[in-house]
């Protein structure tokens, strides 16, 4: 399972061209999910994202974390955070979760991070076709991968 971590002053999906949801300072995070992946890495992940101190403190250090700040979040379900672009131009996505099992591990995912979060989590329409808006803040973009622990 990977997340793409996105720090941002704000965030929002809209489908066909309506706004599903938004988000004011926080997290916009995108979740691909692999066809190894176990209830295992959702624990790991969530966790981690939940804690991940790279919210500034009063010195302007990265101390906090989007609970600390009371931040929020805005999960989306990516599936191309698998591709593999090793052979030619075309990128492959033979890694990636099918459909039935990614759609059930992304909603555990978004569960178990609500669990650890004093706010609501907003989230994206699993298969959907989505425009995503963001202001990123910093620029701060993470690339955590639950099987390298990176």
């Amino acid at each position: 399972m990977r997340l793409l971590i996105q720090r941002v002053n704000y965030a929002n999906v809209r489908i066909a061209e309506k706004l599903h949801a938004s988000i004011q300072k926080g997290l916009l995070v995108f979740v691909g999910i692999e066809s190894a992946d176990t209830p295992d890495d959702i624990v790991y992940l969530s966790g981690k994202l939940v804690n991940l101190r790279i919210f500034e403190d009063e010195e302007g250090k990265m101390n906090r974390s989007v609970k600390d700040i009371q931040g929020e979040l805005l999960i989306v379900s990516q599936f191309t955070l698998h591709a593999s672009t090793r052979k030619g131009n075309r990128p492959s996505f033979i890694t990636a979760a099918k459909p039935e099992q990614a759609e059930s591990l992304y909603n555990s995912f978004v569960l178990a991070t609500q669990n650890l979060m004093d706010t609501k989590i907003q989230t994206g329409v699993f298969g959907a076709n989505m425009q995503i808006e963001l202001l990123n803040s910093g620029p701060v973009t993470l690339l955590i991968d639950s099987k390298t622990k990176e």
